[in-house]
Order: C-alpha cells, then structure tokens, then sequence
C-alpha cells in the first residue's frame, strides 16, 4: 500500500478502487493527532482500513512521534492491537 502524506491538507491518502480513502491529522509539538477517517460512501471495507492504520503507526514510529486518536474508530483500533499502545503519549489510556 503507498500512502501519500499530504501536508497542504494535513492527511495521509491512499487510494482503493480508485477511490479516495485519507486520514486526517493535526501536529503539536512531537504528537499527532488522528482525527477523522475519509471514505468513500459505498466503501466497507473495514480490513483495507485497518492496514492503512498501520502503515500510519509505522510512519509515526519512522518519525518518532506520539499518536493522539481522537477519533473512536481509530481508538477501537488501539485496542485491538496493543503493539501499538507505546505510540499513545503518557497519560493517555484506552
């Protein structure tokens, strides 16, 4: 999967099916936060969801930066995999 991160609109965006599937974002200070998934209406695809959400855990661990899901789904993501729990910054539990 080739994930593009597009700074001018703070997202990161892949495509599937031709369509566009992003995650937006918003930085301060060595954290980023994760705030809103952008599919397109027909899309179900959960699995293709959860992969893009690892290749973004794997950039932020590239970048050495602490990741903030603001969003519930992104939180659910979290939880189902507790490898990623060392990216949340202190103080932070779900």
């Amino acid at each position: 999967m080739e994930i593009k991160d597009n700074t001018f609109s703070r997202q990161f965006e892949t495509y599937s099916d031709g369509q566009l599937v992003a995650v937006e974002y918003s930085f301060q200070e060595r954290k980023i936060f994760l705030t809103k998934i952008r599919v397109p209406d027909n899309f179900i695809d959960d699995e293709f969801v959860n992969e893009l959400l690892t290749n973004i855990m794997g950039i932020a661990t590239e970048r050495k930066l602490k990741v903030v899901p603001v969003l519930p789904k992104i939180a659910a993501f979290f939880r189902k995999n507790p490898m990623y729990k060392e990216l949340l910054p202190p103080g932070i539990k779900l």
